[in-house]
């Protein structure tokens, strides 16, 4: 199978090109905003009809939460222009897309896990973009899979783990969101769901629609980086543990607001591709030794 890859150098393009290289069933044509402006639909369509691949993997996105206040023509150009062409040269030449989403389209005021069809209501412009997104997605393309996910880290680019790391290891102390809740992803696990769904496509299942995938234990951005500092401590990449405040999110102003509650259900994409919530703890080890 051939797997057109846009956003190829971020978190997730870079965990699913290892996966596939590891694999004799895929051919990834790994595109960043260099080899493919994804804005430009003119672009967009050529390269889908001269590469000819079976399948498209949007992992593009403008994913600077805060810059994207300020930046709305440019995060709606990627956000939400560019899976509209995508899926558009996708219908023209008859195959299918996955298309990657964000809790984000949800405005955090559940207090259950997000249902794919929970009522989206994006706080702030990056969520209203990749709502935007979604919804030219599903009415572009009937053969389409949306997966929205969360709180993204691996070895790859800047994350919050690193971040963490090198904080701790700079500081003694520590204050951290502790009233914002969700579940760590890690971006190997989520490429390997979405490797899972391209080779249940290649046998012939069809089950299309909105699904999510994250981590399996919701833990506030506290308890996450508790559990960031305590393995660096046990790995040896820390030489001491920096105390830990709890602060809310009143006290940390941004431009961008956050979701509160982003836990999402996972139950969906489980029972129709096999593929439900990851061990965000066991990846995390990983991740940590490899940094």
């Amino acid at each position: 199978m051939k797997i057109l890859l846009t956003g190829a150098n971020g978190q997730l393009g870079s965990c699913l090109q290892d996966l596939a290289i590891k694999s004799d069933l895929f051919e990834v044509l790994a595109t960043d905003y260099k080899d493919l402006d994804i804005t430009n639909e003119v672009a967009v369509k050529a390269y889908v009809e001269v590469h000819q691949p079976d399948i498209i993997v949007n992992a593009a996105a403008h994913t600077a939460v805060d810059k994207a206040q300020s930046e709305v023509e440019l995060a709606t150009a990627i956000n939400a222009k560019g899976p509209e062409y995508l899926a558009k040269s996708a219908q023209n030449a008859g195959i299918p897309m996955i298309h990657v989403s964000t809790d984000y389209v949800f405005d955090g005021t559940a207090t259950v896990p997000y249902k794919p069809s929970h009522l989206a209501k994006p706080l702030g412009v990056y969520g209203e973009t990749k709502w935007l997104g979604e919804e030219a997605v599903r009415n572009t393309l009937a053969e389409h899979i949306i997966i929205r996910t969360a709180w993204v880290f691996s070895e790859y680019g800047n994350n919050f783990v690193k971040t963490m790391l090198r904080l701790g290891e700079e500081r003694e102390e520590l204050g951290v969101i502790a009233d914002q809740y969700g579940c760590p992803t890690y971006a190997g696990d989520l490429a390997a769901s979405i490797l899972k769904c391209c080779e249940k496509i290649m046998l012939g299942h069809r089950a299309w629609g909105s699904f999510h995938h994250c981590g399996d234990l919701p833990t506030s951005w506290h308890g996450f980086t508790r559990a960031i500092l305590a393995e660096g401590l046990a790995q040896g990449k820390l030489p001491n543990m920096a105390k830990l405040n709890a602060i809310k999110t009143d006290d940390y102003p941004l431009p961008a607001p956050r979701p509160a509650y982003s836990v999402m259900d996972c139950s969906s994409m489980k029972q129709a591709w096999g593929a439900g919530a990851s061990d965000w703890r066991a990846a995390l080890t990983k991740v940590v030794n490899l940094i």
